[in-house]
């Protein structure tokens, strides 16, 4: 590949070992996120989610919502099999 003009190559740079990825134009400091690692959103999520179930136990309201969610769930999983 021959390379016409030095703005059309891209750098990409991680400060984290790959978890986050940047990348910029060659000579420029301005930098776009690429890819980010939301491990740890998932993992919140994960412990949120118990403790929805937890108060449902005790939530009729809450408990109905999710009892809702999951006919919905069974449906779609239904429907893609």
């Amino acid at each position: 590949m021959i390379v016409k003009n030095i703005e059309e190559v891209l750098i990409y740079e991680s400060p984290d070992g790959g978890k986050t990825v940047y990348s910029r134009k060659s000579g420029s400091s301005e930098r776009e996120m690429v890819k980010e690692d939301n491990t740890q959103n998932v993992v919140t999520r994960w412990y949120e989610w118990r403790n929805i179930l937890r108060l449902a136990e005790t939530e009729p309201t809450l408990a109905d919502v999710i009892n809702k969610a999951e006919v919905v769930y069974a449906l779609i999983k239904k429907e893609k099999n």
